[in-house]
């Protein structure tokens, strides 16, 4: 199995509540050979005083923003002092099982690939599991990408020696994960999926993702305004996207 280091780079903002949670996830992993990148976007509560206990483990490190610019920038900001082969993204509200890391790089290893993302889970604001699992399919391409939004911020990995790391720079537009993934994609690069739960994905309340009017004006725009769709082809990816939009869902 690969033993390169792993960049993880965690945005956080306005996340007391949650991070604690998710940096002991990280220091429960079974492959140690990693560097967290807390990158602080503004935040306005006490995330920074839950944060600093943690940073005794010369792992992990605090980045911070004083203006608030948005998810994008934050973890561009963590990407460019990465120092990782390996780029992973977690959200700050989010939780990796113990064995995710691993797990993930064995599937890279096996696959020799350049970007893997991996099924996840749904779980209540408290962090618990409802069962209700994301399955994902084995490969995906830029033109099966634009109408499936399966693949999930915190799932993601990179292995930077087989892809140029700049493509993993975020523009800076609403949906701007999925716009990374396709931008991604669109040079050619296929997408592997490992089928395997490993990351448990809160659904909080009044967050952008639980506001479905939000979703449906994002990824259109990403349409139209980002990859430059045609009005007929766009109505024809969204139909898909909203059909397994459902189905994730179920």
């Amino acid at each position: 199995m690969y033993t390169d280091l792993v960049s993880i780079i965690v945005p956080v903002h306005n996340a007391e509540k949650f991070i604690s949670d998710t940096i002991s996830c990280i220091k429960s992993q079974t492959y140690d050979n990693w560097e967290l990148i807390l990158v602080d976007d503004g935040s306005t509560d006490s995330s920074a005083r839950v944060i600093l206990p943690f940073l005794t483990d010369e792992r992990i490190s605090l980045l911070t923003i004083k203006k608030a610019g948005g998810a994008a920038g934050a973890r561009n900001k963590g990407l460019a002092a990465s120092k990782g082969r390996f780029i992973t993204f977690l959200d700050a509200d989010d939780i990796w099982f113990e064995e995710k890391l691993e797990k993930q790089l064995k599937f890279m290893e096996k696959k020799d690939c350049a970007f893997s993302f991996t099924s996840y889970e749904f779980a209540t604001s408290d962090g618990i599991g409802v069962d209700k699992i994301v399955r994902v399919p084995g490969e995906i391409t830029y033109r099966q990408a634009v109408k499936n939004t399966t693949i999930f911020t915190s799932t993601v990995m990179f292995d930077t020696e087989k892809m140029d790391k700049a493509l993993i720079e975020m523009p800076n537009v609403p949906s701007e994960d999925s716009a990374t993934w396709w931008q991604i994609l669109k040079t050619g690069i296929i997408g592997y999926g490992l089928d395997d739960a490993l990351t448990l994905y809160r659904r909080s309340e009044g967050t952008l993702s639980s506001n479905k009017l939000t979703a449906i004006k994002r990824i259109w725009n990403l349409y139209r305004n980002v990859e430059h769709f045609s009005l007929p082809y766009s109505c024809y990816c969204f139909c898909f996207y909203a059909i397994n939009a459902v189905f994730r869902r179920l």
